[in-house]
């Protein structure tokens, strides 16, 4: 399977507060993020990671080519990477789509945070329910603690209806992971024809285009948007 990585944030919220490494190079329990999902990816089998990031410092990309050229502490990586800077996460995802046209992938943000045993069976049901004919396993959590969460609505089987801006129902909200097949790039393209400029939107286009979306739940998906999400994410790694 291809896994993909967005990466193209600035990470102002965070620089702001005095974190001076770029976003994807912040690290969590000792470990960049950028660095701690590759890892996590390659114990999951990675065909091929893709990633996206900006052009506006150089630190990332030359981290990115260190690992394509180097490996992961030894570790080959089948490391494929773009440096552009884009409107939104949307258009990240966008710019890096023509790379996963070639089966079912797993993308995330570079800053979303969960446990490795909850990730690889995530992925392993993923694997089986697109032979059954799922076309999007979309990561969700009932843990809320985001600024502008994205609520999802689910039947008596977790398959997804809505995705809602507020709602005081529905137990789930978005973890940023998206187990996708290749319609969902249909859909992608005619997001971006349309102007659409949101991850959110995209998700409500996939219900709109009729494709079978279930949710799976995790325990727990942090987002590192502040400083103190750092502290936050290393206690919920580290809590046995």
């Amino acid at each position: 399977m291809k896994y993909a990585v967005i990466a193209a944030g600035e990470g102002s919220r965070l620089a702001a507060e005095g974190i001076e490494s770029p976003k994807p190079l912040v690290k969590v329990d000792g470990e960049m993020l950028i660095d701690r999902l590759i890892r996590i990816f390659m114990d999951n089998d990675a065909e091929e990671i893709v990633v996206i990031c900006n052009d506006l410092t150089t630190l990332v990309s030359r981290h990115l080519l260190d690992l394509q050229q180097n490996g992961l502490k030894g570790r080959p990586i089948p490391l494929r990477f773009v440096v552009k800077s884009t409107p939104s996460s949307m258009h990240s995802f966008f710019e890096i789509s023509r790379y996963l046209n070639d089966g079912p992938f797993c993308l995330t943000t570079v800053d979303t945070i969960f446990r490795p045993e909850e990730f690889k069976a995530y992925i392993d049901a993923f694997r089986q329910q697109a032979d059954y004919g799922v076309e999007g396993l979309m990561g969700v959590t009932d843990y809320i603690d985001d600024e502008k969460p994205l609520y999802v609505e689910v039947d008596d089987h977790r398959r997804i209806t809505s995705f809602l801006d507020k709602s005081d129902e529905c137990k789930y909200i978005s973890g940023g992971i998206y187990g996708l097949t290749q319609r969902a790039i249909t859909t992608l393209q005619a997001c971006i024809d349309r102007g659409e400029s949101r991850m959110r939107n995209f998700q409500r286009a996939l219900i709109a285009d009729g494709l079978k979306l279930k949710a799976y739940p995790f325990t727990k998906v942090l987002d590192i948007d502040h400083a103190s999400d750092i502290e936050k994410a290393e206690e919920f790694l580290n809590i046995k």
